[in-house]
């Protein structure tokens, strides 16, 4: 497995190719991180939004494509991004084969984690990559594949981490869902993803969500 200096590295040379310089700062969550997942069914539409399938294609933009998806290629995950429709359903159908093998529990046992992921572009580089489409200021982040696997990376380091000055509420959390933030009550990851095309902007940073669905012990 390759270290964070060596993740790093390869970021600077794809920088050095043209990729947009955005950097990973940290990882935020809001006072209702947690959306428990009570049936099949709200699996599937949950699945759907994520992927942006069935229903929910219409929110494909052209940031889709930015977006990482956790994929499974046998037993094992591939995390990647997606260029069209057909990959991302694909992926659905994938997942919904996976689900089938690690049998969710929908009595209290499975949930949608969404916290927010914060990147920031170096000083004076933040207007080269600011637009405006349909009225709204948003972003084009031109990154090669290797960059954005390397963002991610950073992103899902940092949650796995749970460092002590993480920005986490003291309270409101159930025991249940303390025990989500710190992954012991965590049995398996049913699907992942980091989701740049809802990327938002404030504060001089760019915030993107990553979102788990996790099964409980």
């Amino acid at each position: 497995m390759e270290s964070m200096r060596d993740i790093d590295r390869a970021m600077e040379r794809e920088i050095a190719k043209g990729s947009c310089p955005l950097r990973f700062v940290k990882i935020e969550f809001s006072d209702s991180p947690y959306q428990e997942i009570a049936s099949r069914e709200k699996l599937l539409e949950v699945l759907s939004y994520l992927l942006r399938t069935g229903d929910y294609g219409r929110f494909a933009g052209k940031g889709t494509g930015n977006n990482v998806y956790m994929d499974m290629k046998g037993r094992e995950a591939a995390f990647k991004r997606t260029r069209s429709f057909i990959d991302r359903n694909n992926i659905f159908s994938a997942i919904r084969r996976y689900g089938k093998k690690i049998k969710p529990d929908f009595d209290g046992h499975t949930y949608l984690e969404t916290v927010r992921c914060c990147f920031e572009l170096p000083e004076g580089e933040r207007e080269k990559y600011q637009v405006t489409y349909d009225g709204q200021e948003t972003f084009v982040l031109p990154m090669s594949d290797k960059y954005i696997l390397g963002l991610y990376t950073h992103c899902i380091s940092a949650r796995r981490a749970v460092p002590e000055d993480m920005d986490i509420p003291s309270t409101g959390f159930s025991e249940k869902e303390r025990g989500i933030v710190s992954l012991e009550g965590v049995r398996d990851v049913l699907f992942q993803c980091l989701l740049f095309d809802t990327i938002k902007c404030g504060e001089g940073m760019l915030y993107a969500d990553l979102c788990t669905i996790y099964c409980l012990k």
